[in-house]
């Protein structure tokens, strides 16, 4: 089987960003087909140009080895971390230039299009209208409601085009495949006939609980501190001012450390806003590929999730989560919704109100107070990642239903 994947924000494990869709196509070449992916040259994650060892075209690499899976960089304009408007310039761009790609592209069975951006879903189902095959479209968050929800989009005429655009592609598509169970009824209520879950996960074989992090504490001057770990974007959802605030209240544990690590539009206001409170238990990192994370994530003795709090944001499954789990850390979670279920089933985690600064400092209080408890709530997390969230078997419904599609 031949599968094409129009994924502009994707990323390979040597790459910043979220790596579901390589950890995929690595499986999915592994069990004998082939996987070719239009991506961008330009990194989701940063905004800067991902380095390649081709200008357009390269295999994917991992220990020296090619995977079968075949990456085609589609031009896109380079205005990500900019005004909303350069950043539809930027998603129109590889709307174009991937369908252009993608028309020379022989021999596929079936078309594969996330979202966001959405405009790529659009993309991929003319694509594969065109070559006769099936359309899987995959939700990864639902836009546009999270961009209204969140004030980004509030022009009222984009605002019925993106709606309708959204409508458009759920009813369209041979299968809609969502990451999160909050994301079902939203999908079916607006036109989705067939509708898959295919949860966000974790590798377990990528972390290891009993690692100490010695190099990443040691690199980074973090010595005995008892280390809060966040990964992941630096956006307007992500609500890290109150991770601040939430610093500020922890200032009398000088042992207490927050380290953010990642990338993002609001990084740099992020940095002037520690800088103006006088934090001195905080600290920015840059961004680091998957292959690191498992180190980084190793030296720190709790991890964050964290977003606004916005209704629409209870239906998430952040991946984030689930490498935290696999990494045998502790959970400070500020997101309320389906997260929050499995952080509870799995007895892995704290609770705090999403919003609320002191509710997350008293939870990193309560995991500091006592790290015997906090690590026995990390490795929970790790036994209950692996028996329902393991990403190789999430991987085997994942080829299940591509199968299905291509009968």
């Amino acid at each position: 089987m031949h599968i094409l994947l129009i994924h502009q924000a994707f990323a390979a494990l040597n790459e910043p960003g979220g790596t579901r869709h390589h950890e995929f196509a690595r499986y999915l070449a592994a069990r004998g087909h082939r996987v070719t992916v239009i991506a961008s040259p330009v990194s989701y994650l940063t905004g800067g140009l991902i380095p390649s060892p081709s200008p357009r075209e390269e295999p994917l690499k991992d220990a020296g080895r090619t995977e079968g899976v075949r990456v085609i960089r589609a031009y896109t304009y380079r205005a990500l971390h900019k005004s909303f408007i350069h950043r539809v310039f930027a998603f129109l761009s590889f709307m174009a230039s991937s369908f252009w790609i993608g028309m020379g592209v022989k021999n596929v069975d079936v078309v594969w299009g996330t979202s966001p951006p959405i405009f790529q879903g659009f993309t991929a189902w003319l694509l594969a209208r065109l070559k006769g095959v099936p359309y899987l479209f995959e939700i990864r968050d639902l836009w546009p409601e999270f961009a209204i929800a969140v004030g980004v989009l509030r022009n009222p005429v984009l605002i019925k085009l993106s709606l309708w655009l959204e409508g458009f592609l759920y009813r369209r598509a041979d299968l809609v495949m969502v990451n999160s169970p909050g994301y079902v009824a939203h999908v079916m209520d607006r036109g989705a006939r067939n509708v898959e879950l295919v949860p966000n996960g974790a590798d377990p074989e990528m972390f290891d609980p009993a690692n100490g992090g010695l190099a990443f504490r040691s690199a980074n001057d973090l010595g005995d501190k008892f280390v809060v770990l966040y990964a992941g974007a630096h956006g307007l959802s992500n609500d890290l001012g109150v991770a601040l605030e939430s610093a500020r209240l922890l200032a009398d544990i000088p042992r207490v450390q927050i380290v953010f690590i990642g990338d993002g539009k609001e990084k740099t206001a992020l940095q002037k806003q520690a800088a103006g409170m006088d934090l001195t238990n905080v600290l920015f990192l840059p961004p680091i590929p998957k292959t690191e994370m498992a180190e980084a994530l190793a030296g720190a003795d709790a991890c964050l999730a964290i977003l606004k709090p916005l209704e629409a944001y209870k239906t998430t499954f952040p991946n984030k989560v689930f490498d935290y789990m696999a990494a045998g850390r502790p959970v400070a979670l500020a997101i309320d919704g389906v997260i929050r279920e499995v952080v509870k089933a799995a007895g892995c985690g704290i609770f705090a109100q999403p919003g609320n600064p002191s509710a997350l400092a008293k939870a990193i209080r309560t995991l500091a107070s006592d790290p015997g408890q906090s690590r026995k709530m990390g490795l929970a997390g790790r036994k209950y990642l692996e028996e329902h969230y393991n990403r190789v078997i999430i991987a085997e419904k994942l080829l299940d239903i591509l199968n299905s599609m291509s009968l």
